[in-house]
């Protein structure tokens, strides 16, 4: 791996030397785009030279070769032993859960630290392209509903990423695993944990440049700590889009449901194809639980795509239902269509999720499965964007706020208040 240039001067040696990363707080956009301006020059070069680096290792270098400002840039790197030292050798009692790319481990670090550490399943092709992806995209963000990258390890075949552990786990568990007769998860929690999750969304496709499109909301993907707050994890389908560009075309990806398709077998050496004989493609309509329609169809993608499976979330969120349910009667088996009846049927009220522990009150519910519906627009056009959706949610709380004030209220209080603010 070829080194660093010469700094400049001894000031900017020194500078590069006491640099730390910022606080993961959330920071007015302009401070982050002007606090992320040193550790990106940074990580150009890193970022540049990353693929060399298990041949380095293979080769018998060291990571000294690496400066340590550049490996700052993006958190600390750990090595294997370290890893397998946290997770009691990768142990099955440690894991908690698995994904498309890689598994999931707890682990405790020397100094008694809890952590996440995401073990990718192969150091080849997309993993690894996702893993370099994943370090230099979450490696610059900061934001309070987006998960942290603490560091990582890249040594010899080893790729693994580790992340602030989340106490409550993710959302999916406690909408679809919880076995209590009534859900920790109140309408003002569920709520919460929309809003955190539409800022987190809003922040990547307006405070960053290049701006990220995620490509994989879904439940699972919705980790809640102790407060329930909710924090956006999984950056390995992340994209960037060039501002120059408002659509990436890529592969579909996503968590698929209901599938109606015809299956076109192509052989390796066939005229014009790039897959091998095990591969095929799906070249029909495909309905997926989370993917918007257009993606799924056509492959073209930007961030109103994750408008349209944040809406999915949104209904997932107050229904309690799975967005693909083979269980249910058939025309109840699609989330999305059978909300959409319920509404025109004028029967929002029993949509809510009985698990609830009391319902929210009509009017809250009714601005939150219109915010829903926007965003599940067909026309990707006509969707909302992220920060449109926040304001929403905002709204939705101040009225939350109010009826909660209202129902604490005395009587005589209430109609008192209740006439001062009608009007």
């Amino acid at each position: 791996m070829p080194p660093l240039p010469p700094p400049a001067n001894k000031d900017a040696e020194e500078a590069a030397a006491r640099w730390r990363p910022a606080s993961f707080e959330q920071p007015p956009i302009q401070a982050i785009k002007a606090e992320q301006k040193a550790p990106l020059i940074l990580a150009e070069h890193f970022a540049n030279s990353t693929s060399g680096e298990s041949t380095a290792s293979d080769q018998g270098g060291s990571d000294a070769e690496v400066p340590e400002a550049a490996r700052r840039g993006w958190g600390r790197r750990y090595t294997r032993r370290e890893m397998e030292e946290a997770t009691g050798g990768l142990a099955a009692a440690n894991m908690v859960g698995e994904g498309g790319y890689g598994v999931v481990f707890r682990g405790v670090l020397r100094d008694g630290t809890a952590v996440a550490i995401k073990n990718l399943h192969n150091n080849r092709g997309q993993a690894e392209k996702d893993f370099r992806m994943e370090v230099q995209t979450i490696g610059r963000v900061r934001h309070k509903n987006l998960v942290s990258l603490l560091g990582y390890c890249s040594e010899g075949a080893c790729r693994m990423l580790v992340y602030e552990y989340m106490e409550k786990s993710n959302l999916d568990k406690w909408l679809h695993h919880d076995d209590s007769e009534t859900s920790s998860l109140t309408w003002d929690i569920r709520m919460r944990i929309l809003l955190g999750t539409a800022r987190g969304l809003a922040y990547l496709h307006e405070g960053l440049e290049p701006k990220i499109v995620h490509r994989d909301i879904k439940s699972s993907n919705i980790l809640l700590d102790r407060q329930w707050s909710a924090k956006v994890s999984d950056f390995g389908l992340a994209k960037l889009l060039c501002s120059e560009r408002s659509y990436v075309t890529t592969r579909v990806v996503g968590t698929f449901g209901s599938v109606s398709l015809f299956l076109c077998f192509f052989f390796a050496g066939r005229e014009g194809c790039c897959f091998s004989s095990r591969e095929f493609v799906i070249v029909s309509r495909v309905r997926c639980r989370y993917v918007a329609p257009e993606y799924a169809e056509t492959g073209m993608l930007n961030e109103r795509s994750d408008v349209y499976s944040f809406g999915v979330l949104a209904m997932e969120v107050m229904t309690g239902r799975t967005p693909v349910d083979y269980t249910r009667p058939a025309d109840e088996v699609n989330l999305v269509e059978w909300l959409k009846r319920m509404v025109a049927d004028r029967r929002v009220e029993e949509v809510l999720d009985p698990r609830l522990p009391e319902p929210p009150p009509s009017k809250a519910l009714k601005r939150a499965v219109l915010a829903a519906l926007r965003c599940v627009d067909p026309d990707g056009s006509q969707r909302p964007t992220m920060a449109h959706v926040v304001h929403m949610l905002e709204d939705d709380q101040i009225l939350r706020d109010e009826f909660k004030l209202a129902r604490d209220l005395s009587p005589r209080e209430s109609d008192s208040y209740e006439r001062e603010h009608s009007r």
